[in-house]
């Protein structure tokens, strides 16, 4: 420092460096060649130095706050976000909320200087990618869909741990679903494909690991009906509905062969739990009313276009009958009465004409219970409704008359049976029977 001038160390070097030209110790060439700059800048140099000293080589925006500087306000304003409802995500993600929610523009560099020289150590600085073997996206749109669930505190403290169902395209990256479940479950996936379908159309392929809820471990005992459809392995509720469809189940046989996805529930994890946050959702509910504007936000961030513009995703045909595919199928045989029994309730086929349709003994029928609960039964392709039976109550038996108490009669003791019974007493008995019986019929 040199008055109330502050100096840099190359501007020190530089004055020096500049006496010792003014002094003579040094020719032009010299000093050049010592501040590495031209014959010409350093002669500039020396002209301004001797005009206005140490002055003329200090910048002259020194100590001035620039016009386009981050308000202090602001500063506090970002590291109080970054503290509290915008914590655990990233910069860019902070810069986004925000833009969106606070109406402050700025980039994601600058919300890292803010935090840095506020001591606020970022969670997602930037590292050296991992190594890892990589294979080409698929090359069109719903060629190829990456299908898994995450269990997190999605809601953190404010509501129970939730499962993300997701299924998210190979070929661009775009999220094409996810549903919110208590569980991972066969329900979740059910809603997620129905979801996918009705919003995008039917993929050619699905790729998931080999969970129960999409393979099931009973290869064999196939009933008849598989066999005859060339089914080789059994299928789970999931495995059926999409083998309906028309849709390849491709197994994953570890997490990095389906990397993408797994990838994803690291970004979901920053960034939708924040998001969840910032609305205050706290039930399963309404998180799932959230995630479909907060879909079309992240594929307008993330997704990538394919290198083919033609869609893989078709659209279903007259004969898919998505309710009653994407649903739980049980089977069931006809009794004598053509009736069938489902959790622990009888039911008839009735067509849509209100007739009871007969059925043979020991007839297939399915019952399909779809997403909304209604149950629906298929015979032979046909869906039926499901009434139930309500057998006719039998005649009630009529009450029984009270019995009177019995008496106890002592009988006398000329009574027959109080004598001493012998051959010769039954003798006389029969014969005073058939003297009787000869009186009786003298007077008839």
């Amino acid at each position: 420092m040199r008055g109330d001038i502050y100096l840099s160390s190359k501007e020190a070097r530089r004055i020096h460096i500049l006496d010792q030209l003014i002094a003579g110790k040094l020719t032009v060439p010299e000093a050049a060649r010592i501040l590495n700059l031209s014959d010409r800048q350093v002669q500039r140099l020396k002209g301004g130095y001797l005009r206005s000293g140490e002055a003329s080589l200090v910048h002259k925006n020194r100590g001035r706050k620039p016009s386009h500087a981050i308000p202090q306000s602001t500063r506090n304003h970002v590291v109080e976000r970054a503290l509290d409802l915008y914590r655990d995500t990233s910069c860019e993600h902070i810069a986004e909320l925000l833009r969106e929610h606070d109406g402050i523009d700025i980039s994601s560099k600058s919300v890292a200087r803010i935090l840095h020289a506020a001591g606020i150590p970022l969670r997602f600085a930037r590292r050296q990618p991992r190594r890892r073997r990589s294979r080409d996206r698929m090359p069109q749109l719903g060629l190829l869909l990456q299908v898994d669930a995450s269990p997190y505190q999605w809601l953190e403290e404010r509501g129970p741990q939730l499962h993300l169902h997701g299924a998210i395209d190979d070929a661009t990256g775009m999220i094409v679903g996810l549903r919110f479940e208590l569980e991972e479950c066969t329900e979740g996936y059910l809603r997620l494909l129905d979801q996918v379908i009705r919003r995008h159309g039917i993929p050619h392929s699905l790729y998931t690991d080999l969970r129960t809820t999409f393979f099931s471990p009973k290869t064999d005992n196939l009933s008849i009906e598989d066999q005859l459809a060339g089914v080789k392995a059994k299928l789970t509720q999931f495995g059926r509905a999409i083998n309906q469809l028309g849709i390849t189940h491709i197994a994953a046989r570890s997490p990095q062969a389906k990397g993408r996805v797994e990838r994803l529930w690291g970004t979901l994890q920053a960034r939708l739990v924040v998001e969840l946050r910032i609305m205050g959702i706290s039930t399963l509910d309404a998180a799932n009313d959230f995630l479909p504007g907060f879909i079309d936000r992240f594929n307008s961030r993330f997704a990538v276009e394919p290198h083919d513009e033609t869609s893989a995703f078709r659209l279903p045909s007259p004969n898919d009958h998505l309710d009653t595919i994407i649903a739980w199928h049980y089977d069931r045989k006809a009794s004598n009465g053509s009736t069938i029994s489902f959790e622990n309730q009888t039911y008839q086929l009735v067509s849509p004409g209100g007739q009871v349709l007969s059925l043979k003994p020991k007839s297939l029928v399915k019952v399909v219970r779809k997403l909304n609960g209604t149950l629906v039964g298929l015979y032979k392709g046909v869906q039926y409704e499901l009434r139930a039976f309500i057998a006719l109550p039998k005649s009630a038996p009529t009450p029984q008359r009270l019995q009177e108490q019995p008496v106890t009669r002592k009988p006398d003791p000329s009574h027959p049976w109080k004598q001493p019974f012998s051959k010769r007493r039954a003798a006389q008995i029969r014969n005073e029977s058939r003297a009787d019986i000869a009186v009786k019929a003298a007077e008839g």
